[in-house]
């Protein structure tokens, strides 16, 4: 058996917690898959897995191999990335990570015109908003949102990421619209909850005069921008949601744009990559990312 198969099934398995997961990631039998791994101990001559029922879950020793396994599979990674280079077209396979709500709103959607455009690239697309380090997970590109620290990644900047207030057509009828960011003390607010911070008890608006804070408060939480705006299409109160996510929704009338006098936090976004990544397939993609959303995007 070819011995970078192995051990990328091996992680794989490691990854997903069972044999049959791999085994559909490569296309092959949950047997073959088990197959695998089970060459990788007869040449380590240790178990790599604790075999159970229902799931799949690392030795010590597999610990300390899987780590090892992954940088090997990334430096072959990276081998044929220059490999790539020799080549006038982009190809090959591209990891790419970025905030749910972005990367379901917008990059999705350009994503299906890149690989229109480059026929024998395919894209793996990450969406989570944890903080992702591109080296050691893999990653070509990323989309980040707010300040970046110090790095060796290469930024280009892209649009802010803009966030307005707005709530349905019926909510505004029934409670009426808030004229000043301290009104929203008097209306239902659904909030965005995040895993690593406290809920939020308060939005930041600012016009001429400078910072408004608005205290807000509702019953209604969640950690998924679609649930939110499901809620607030549905009558349930005022949203500060970014505007790519809301966009049609105004635009047709289904929620209405509040306090236009003030203006909402906006947030940097950037494309990070690292430079020992430009292949021809990343530099294509990155091309696109800046020539959609850059700062000078119409």
């Amino acid at each position: 058996m070819d011995r970078l198969t192995s051990m990328a099934v091996f992680v794989k398995t490691a990854d997903s917690g069972s044999f049959a997961a791999a085994a559909l990631a490569f296309g092959i039998s949950a047997q073959m898959a088990g197959k695998h791994v089970s060459t990788l101990e007869e040449r380590v001559g240790a178990r790599l897995l604790n075999r159970t029922t229902r799931r799949q879950s690392l030795t010590e020793i597999g610990q300390i191999f899987y780590e090892r396994c992954k940088a090997l599979l990334a430096d072959a990674d990276a081998a044929e990335s220059v490999a790539q280079e020799l080549s006038a077209s982009p190809r090959g396979r591209l990891r790419i990570t970025a905030p749910v709500t972005f990367g379901t709103c917008c990059l999705a959607p350009m994503i299906t015109r890149y690989l229109k455009a480059n026929p024998e690239v395919r894209v793996e697309l990450a969406l989570t908003d944890r903080f992702v380090d591109l080296i050691d997970e893999g990653y070509e590109a990323a989309i980040r949102l707010g300040s970046l620290s110090d790095s060796s990644l290469i930024a280009r900047s892209l649009m802010p990421y803009r966030l307005v207030a707005c709530a349905s057509p019926d909510y505004l009828a029934e409670r009426g619209e808030p004229q000043t960011p301290q009104a929203l003390a008097e209306h239902e607010c659904l909030s965005f909850v995040y895993t690593s911070l406290p809920v939020e008890t308060a939005w930041r608006f600012s016009d001429a005069e400078g910072e408004h804070v608005a205290p807000i408060s509702g019953r209604f939480q969640a950690n998924d921008v679609k649930a939110l705006l499901a809620a607030a299409l549905n009558g349930s109160g005022v949203i500060l949601a970014p505007e790519v996510a809301v966009k049609d929704e105004l635009a047709a009338g289904r929620l209405v744009r509040l306090l236009n006098a003030y203006e909402a936090p906006a947030r940097p976004m950037h494309l990070v990559f690292p430079a020992s990544r430009a292949t021809p397939k990343l530099r294509a993609f990155i091309d696109q990312v800046v020539a959609e959303f850059g700062p000078h995007a119409a």
